[in-house]
């Protein structure tokens, strides 16, 4: 069960990211995707760093 809402954080992270990002005036949906990327990485470390 934790798997998976580890799993929930980082997908979450990756569309909140992407959706802002395109929200705020990215230039095109390549660079939308690549703060998902940036927004996905984030939220692994900090999965990571919660965990015991």
């Amino acid at each position: 069960m934790k798997t998976v809402r580890e799993l929930a954080i980082a997908l979450g992270a990756f569309v909140l990211g992407s959706a802002l990002a395109g929200a705020l005036g990215a230039a095109n949906l390549g660079t939308a995707l690549a703060f998902g990327q940036i927004a996905i990485a984030l939220s692994v470390i900090y999965v990571m760093l919660r965990r015991p």
